[in-house]
């Protein structure tokens, strides 16, 4: 399998290099990519220790590296882009022609995108967070007048993840309930989940999918039998369609697709931009 190296050169965390490189990635089938961040080059001297090793790593590979960059400052992104790497950068791409248009210079300030600049916003990720992780998988139905979403399905079809995901990067108050044998037997939702019908969303996943994550956890066991994941996976999906809950499968999505997905569906506001 043909084996490149890719670095994600940021004067902060990288988070967003490597965001935007790896869906660039995705659209390459049968290649292998090592990867590697320097995070926080800030400085010339870091932006020529970068080159370095970019450089060293293109003669031991014997080919040259791809460069993701989201360096702000130009003085910082000219030395980078010397080095012997097929040098990508996205605020290089974009800021130009921005600034053509809005008739502005940028700032080059580095690390708006992930900095606190707002008590109030940084306060609402961590209470949207801390709900997810309070309304975890049924445990306080009572509160569910506070969500903004409330997931079901059965056990590790997504909800958990799917919750947390959307309380950090967009402010979403999101609860979770994972239907059982006593719900499926009565097929009514549970007493809890009622009075919310309009905030419920459900999650499903193909049975082989859900035997495959389930023998992760408990290997062997009746929970991660393919007999049980197709009863319940049957029974939930008949359960929602009864209720007339909103479904999405889970099976190939990512939890980013999952969690936008749900935004747009449901019509959530995000309190929160990433």
């Amino acid at each position: 399998m043909n084996r490149r190296t890719v670095f994600f050169v940021s004067d902060q965390t990288g988070v967003t290099a490597e965001t935007m490189g790896h869906s660039l990635l995705t659209q390459f089938d049968g290649l292998e990519f090592r990867q590697v961040t320097l995070p926080f080059i800030a400085s010339v001297d870091k932006a020529e220790e970068a080159v370095r090793k970019i450089n060293a790593t293109g003669a031991e590979d014997g080919q040259r590296p791809v460069v993701f960059s989201t360096l702000v400052k130009g003085d910082l992104r000219s030395i980078v882009k010397r080095s012997n790497g097929l040098f990508l950068d996205f605020f290089d791409a974009f800021l130009g022609p921005l600034e053509g248009e809005l008739r502005v210079k940028s700032s080059e300030r580095a690390g708006r995108a992930h900095g606190i600049a707002d008590q109030i916003v940084y306060s609402t990720r961590i209470e949207a967070t801390n709900f997810a992780l309070a309304a975890d998988d049924g445990s306080i139905t009572t509160d569910y007048a506070r969500a903004d979403v409330v997931l079901v399905g059965v056990s590790r079809s997504g909800k958990t993840p799917t919750c947390v995901y959307m309380a950090m990067q967009y402010g979403v108050f999101a609860a979770n309930y994972p239907f059982n044998e006593d719900d499926f037997e009565s097929k009514q939702l549970p007493v809890g989940l009622r009075p919310h019908v309009a905030k419920i969303f459900g999650l499903t996943i193909g049975p082989a999918r859900l035997h495959q994550i389930r023998s992760e956890r408990r290997p062997g066991s009746r929970y991660a039998s393919i007999a049980q994941c197709e009863f319940e996976v049957r029974s939930a999906e008949n359960l929602m369609q009864r209720h007339g809950i909103p479904v999405l499968d889970t099976t190939e999505c990512s939890i980013e697709e999952i969690a936008s997905r749900i935004i747009e569906r449901k019509g959530i506001e995000r309190r929160l931009r990433p």
